[in-house]
């Protein structure tokens, strides 16, 4: 399964898109995520979010395929054109990660006590 996937649908005369990409956590833990771009094809994504930690990338790509899975049955298909939201994906990551990282000057200082 790559690391990088795209869905696309079409109902309606519409076409809604699902792009998801695993990527590595900060940390050198050896936790990876699913981030996920869902929305309307040729607009900014209506819905970003994130699935794990999970430990490693085989777990990782394990999850995705059954969501893939189920996703086909609901009448999605691979996509082979570019992927539009990746820049929306990486900032999703930097947030998990700089949510994760400690953060060492979130205290006060106070020598006088």
């Amino acid at each position: 399964m790559p690391r990088n996937l795209s869905l696309t649908r079409q109902c309606l005369g519409l076409v809604t898109r699902i792009e998801c990409v695993i990527r590595p956590l900060a940390g050198e833990r050896g936790l990876w995520t699913l981030i996920f771009a869902a929305g309307m094809a040729g607009e900014q994504p209506s819905v970003i979010k994130a699935q794990g930690p999970f430990h490693g990338p085989f777990v990782a790509e394990s999850i995705l395929a059954s969501i893939v899975e189920c996703l086909t049955e609901l009448g999605y298909a691979e996509a082979r054109d570019l992927p539009i939201w990746r820049l929306h994906l990486l900032a999703e990551l930097r947030r998990l990660n700089e949510r994760r990282r400690p953060h060492l000057g979130d205290y006060q200082f106070r020598p006088e006590r």
